[in-house]
């Protein structure tokens, strides 16, 4: 192995780099789990009691916990980083380009770990605010991962990057199958052609999505990739819609939201609905002939479900559904409403809650909700346009017992629960979407900017700023990849799912960010799309469980495997 002084004489290429250091990077994961099980121990010590998980003491550390948290997110992207380019190298796919993002994506992360995370704008754990003493990362000393690091963030290393995706060159996907790739290119040409010449009108309007969309999207199959064939859909699984979602929230968020729509509604009748459920509403919600909405938060609860405040109250053979739900996303032109209510007001907490599919006549910009007992009022919102939120009032509403999901009571936060995987790898997805929407909008303007009579995408800062773009979104991009398969595959991922998540909706708002500052001051003007995505990564950390949430329920499921 070359020293770092005679690679600075004799430049070495990053593939070439890569396959001489395979073992470093093998042994870098080995010495990072060794640390996560040190780590692990201690957190269990501090906040464990007679076996368990106190939850007064997990708050009381919370900050350590959700530092793990974020370790570990770290630990599984380099993990899965690593994953990627090893299947691509053995199909003799892997270039420059993605042996460079492969060791910057180790170096930088490492050096985080080593040194300090951010896990907000305002917060940094450190290896000692984890009980980890800065002895466990000697290894990062020695001359071969030294080396690695000092490679993986040399200015050469940043320019392969940059002189790639400046000729149109991106990092191949890792999908593996030719099915997901020919879905990949058809989302991407009809982005290209109908949702991004249109998205910062849409925004800048805030107008709904055009109903003609909504109708191609629907031939395309967004409505029913989820849905089994026996139900209509086409039964591709998570990948497939990850693929589709991210490429629909490359030109717009809501566009990829849209789907989400679906898919939640999707998830909840098939996992949870009787089988007179599932034939009457699946094949119309694949169809796109129902458009469904979530009903679940209240004023008052956010992420605190089991304080929800709704009732139903059953007379005869119907439901009478009282109370009041916010932030409802597409409520107006929705046809399907899954509705979380409680049916047994002795039951504290989420014992006693129920889910209901509660069917409504679709509403319009003018009049959103034409039905008896139901009204409402928009949420005007910074970004995150094209489908419009409501608080709605729910007030005597009445609905048939036939439309208990499942016609069972008290089983709709279990019901909903089940759901959580598929919505974060979603919302995940969505994120990456947004991620290299911003990584596109900054390099077509760094490419065309001029500044000093020179492009300005030759400043070191900019192409740095660039090239981090770069590594992260395919970091993002590949542990939502793996929590999908996984959930393809019909195994547990609610922590890879939820790391997924953390990760992904924090590159989308810091690619926007940086987005944003390489258009300098035109960037802050309404008339440049970099400015809507600016607000539409904002939403990604609070919606589908809160950065701070996600991060809750990361650690949990980490600390009781």
């Amino acid at each position: 192995m070359d020293s770092s002084l005679e690679i600075k004489k004799n430049p070495i290429v990053p593939k070439e780099f890569v396959s001489q250091s395979s073992h470093v990077f093998d042994k870098i994961l080995s010495e990072l789990e060794s640390i996560s099980n040190v780590a692990k121990e201690i957190l269990h010590q501090k906040v464990g009691h007679n076996g368990k998980i106190d939850n007064t003491l997990l708050e009381k550390f919370q900050h350590e916990a959700h530092g793990f948290a974020w370790f570990e997110t770290y630990r599984f992207s380099l993990r899965e980083t690593l994953s990627w380019y090893n299947v691509l190298k053995k199909q003799d796919k892997d270039s420059e380009l993605e042996a460079s993002i492969l060791v910057y994506a180790f170096s930088e992360y490492l050096n985080q770990m080593r040194h300090g995370i951010m896990i907000s704008q305002s917060e940094v754990v450190r290896p000692s605010t984890l009980g980890i003493e800065d002895t466990r990362f000697s290894f990062c000393d020695s001359p071969e991962v030294k080396e690695l690091i000092s490679y993986g963030i040399s200015e050469s290393v940043k320019q392969t990057m940059i002189n790639s995706i400046e000729n149109g060159i991106f990092p191949n996907l890792g999908l593996n199958d030719d099915t997901l790739d020919m879905i990949q290119d058809q989302f991407k040409k009809f982005t290209d052609e109908e949702i991004i010449p249109h998205a910062n009108e849409w925004h800048l309007k805030d107008d709904l999505i055009p109903d003609q969309i909504l109708s191609k999207m629907a031939e395309l199959g967004v409505f029913s990739i989820a849905i089994p064939e026996s139900y209509g859909g086409l039964g591709m699984g998570k990948v497939a819609m990850c693929v589709v979602t991210e490429e629909l929230s490359r030109g717009f968020l809501a566009a990829g939201s849209l789907g989400t729509r679906a898919e939640i509604a999707g998830e909840l009748i098939r996992l949870g609905g009787t089988e007179e459920q599932k034939q009457k509403y699946l094949p119309e919600i694949a169809s796109g002939n129902l458009l469904t909405t979530a009903v679940f938060t209240e004023p008052n609860t956010g992420s605190d479900l089991g304080s929800l405040s709704t009732r139903a109250q059953l007379d005869g053979d119907q439901y009478t559904i009282n109370g009041n739900k916010t932030w409802i996303t597409h409520g107006a032109r929705s046809d399907l409403m899954t509705v979380l209510a409680r049916t047994d007001s002795s039951q504290k907490g989420y014992r006693g809650l129920s889910m209901f599919l509660v069917e409504k006549p679709r509403g319009n910009c003018e009049n959103p909700f034409p039905m008896k007992g139901m009204s409402g009022s928009e949420i005007e919102v910074l970004g995150y346009r094209g489908m419009k939120e409501y608080e709605i009032a729910l007030d005597s509403i009445k609905v048939d017992k036939k439309n208990l999901l499942g016609e069972e009571e008290g089983k709709g936060f279990k019901q909903l629960m089940e759901t959580f995987e598929s919505a974060r790898i979603q919302t995940a997805a969505r994120a990456v979407g947004v991620a290299q929407n911003a990584l596109e909008l900054a390099l077509n303007y760094a490419k065309d900017r001029s500044q000093f009579g020179k492009p300005i995408i030759r400043f070191p800062r900019i192409f740095n700023k660039l090239a981090w773009m770069l590594v992260e979104t395919t970091i993002a991009r590949q542990i939502t990849l793996f929590s999908a398969r996984e959930k393809d595959n019909d195994v547990r991922c609610d922590i890879e799912a939820g790391m997924a998540k953390l990760l992904a909706a924090r590159v989308a708002w810091s690619n926007a960010d940086s987005a944003l500052q390489i258009h300098g001051g035109n960037g802050y003007a309404l008339e440049y799309p970099v400015s809507r995505v600016l607000c539409d990564a904002r939403i990604l950390n609070i919606f589908e469980g809160a950065a701070e949430i996600q991060a809750q329920i990361v650690i949990k499921g980490l600390l009781v495997k």
